[in-house]
């Protein structure tokens, strides 16, 4: 298969590795997607495979931008698609109406695990909230109270010990304010029995989400998380440019996406850089990607190390082919916002959001900006979900029909036809209150960003 016709190597459709089209010199570029994924390091006859043994990556450091926007404009879409969700009393909308057991520290973990258990609440344990020190304890209380503030709980337990850093108090003036009806605090120190207290709040937390029944709500109202993880090659053939479909659809329609993993971007970020609706946006693209990039060197880690072993299996050599992949769940609409970990979505359109390639802590940062629910892209496979709904989308159909208790939908077909309404179908349904398949196994976590020391 020749996705690009710029492109000097075409895609095997059996296994996903890449074979020359014509003979390419030592030295010379690679082109895939019609862009460049690396260097040549060896001579390359037409037909030979072309992989991590005549490939290197031509990434290096940080890299000098100039502002050259593009006229791509999305045309807006006038339409009478609703779902069924919950208008909560600040205005804010939700897909579910669930109660959130909210730890302020990780000490009480199994706590909130036997609250879940005996009162059918969720909860998302984490090993934080103390012995962090500066930009880390801010993270983790901005990661906290964005899921107290998220549309998709009814109601929120914030459980915590007494003596942590992050104890209710201080969390308390981080989270701001919030309506005591729909938010109850718990500090376990203070209670002989912490477990019959925290029962009793979520029974009364679980009368007031009661109050609120589905209603009709227009699809410009629904935010989407875009993630892909444990790629292959087909995640750039099938299921990403699916997801970049449906992105510039709902955009069109009003309504918002978010694209994340930043060091997954280092290769590409050029293309989402002319995308940017206007200078101030712009610079905050180069920020994001050059701050992340010194996250990197301030550690001593190579910029470009990044391409897993079980995407290399799949067919992906370099970081600029993964990147070229990945960027495409964008599609082609204008970039309208670049947002640091723990800030809400804001603006309808698509979104850049700072953050690494991790799958668990990527999912953590959508949920923290306020996504409804995340588009998940895979050609390996995985079962991770956040606590918001998380669509997995197999990249083929191998996958799809191998771990059917994973994967809600196969993109495959993509190959043959336009399956965006489709896809756009099941989101709908899901946001009228299907389960997805992390919803119903239970596969509902998260994991805070870390940077710096531990006490």
């Amino acid at each position: 298969m020749l996705i690009n016709k710029r492109d000097n190597v075409e895609v095997n459709i059996e296994n996903g590795h890449k074979y020359a089209i014509c003979d390419i010199k030592c030295g010379e570029g690679v082109i895939k997607y019609g862009e460049p994924i690396g260097i040549a390091t060896a001579n390359i006859k037409k037909g030979e495979h072309v992989h991590s043994h005549n490939l290197k990556t031509a990434l290096s450091g940080k890299l000098e931008y100039t502002y050259e926007p593009s006229d791509i404009k999305l045309e807006k879409i006038d339409s009478d698609i609703y779902f069924e969700g919950y208008v909560r009393e600040d205005g804010q909308v939700g897909i579910r109406n669930d109660i959130w057991i909210v730890n302020t520290v990780g000490c009480v973990n199994k706590t909130a695990e036997a609250l879940a258990k005996k009162t059918g609440a969720k909860c998302f344990t984490h090993p934080y909230g103390c012995s962090q020190l500066g930009d880390d304890q801010l993270t983790t209380q901005k990661i906290l109270a964005s899921m107290v503030r998220h549309p998709n709980a009814g109601g929120v337990l914030v459980l915590g010990l007494g003596c942590e850093n992050n104890n209710i108090e201080v969390f308390k003036s981080v989270l701001g304010e919030y309506n005591p009806n729909r938010v109850k605090f718990l500090s376990t120190q203070d209670f002989e029995d912490e477990i019959s207290e925290g029962v009793a709040l979520i029974n009364e937390l679980k009368a007031y989400a009661d109050t609120f029944k589905r209603e009709k709500i227009h699809i410009s109202k629904l935010k989407i998380g875009l993630k892909c993880g444990g790629s292959d090659a087909f995640s750039g053939i099938c299921a990403n440019p699916l997801v970049g479909r449906l992105c510039d659809r709902l955009c069109a329609l009003g309504g918002s996406c978010i694209l994340t993993e930043v060091p997954e971007m280092f290769g590409a970020e050029h293309l989402l850089m002319r995308r940017c609706v206007n200078r101030e946006v712009f610079d905050k693209a180069v920020a994001l990607i050059n701050d992340f990039k010194d996250y990197y060197i301030r550690h001593g880690q190579v910029v470009y190390e990044n391409p897993s072993p079980g995407n290399k299996a799949g067919g992906i050599t370099t970081l600029e082919e993964k990147s070229l992949g990945c960027i495409q769940k964008g599609g082609a609409s204008p970039v309208v916002d670049v947002l640091d970990i723990g800030e809400p979505l804001t603006k309808n359109g698509l979104s850049l959001l700072n953050g690494p390639g991790n799958d668990i802590v990527a999912v953590t940062n959508l949920m923290a900006s306020g996504v409804h629910l995340i588009l998940f892209t895979t050609g390996r496979g995985t079962p991770l979900g956040a606590p918001v709904p998380t669509i997995k989308i197999a990249s083929n159909n191998a996958l799809a029909t191998k771990k059917s208790g994973w994967i809600d939908f196969d993109a495959s077909p993509i190959l043959e036809r336009d399956i965006t309404d489709e896809l756009l179908d099941l989101i709908i349904e899901v946001a009228n209150g299907a389960l997805t398949k992390n919803e119903i196994n239970g596969y509902e976590e998260i994991a805070i960003f870390k940077d710096g020391v531990t006490l």
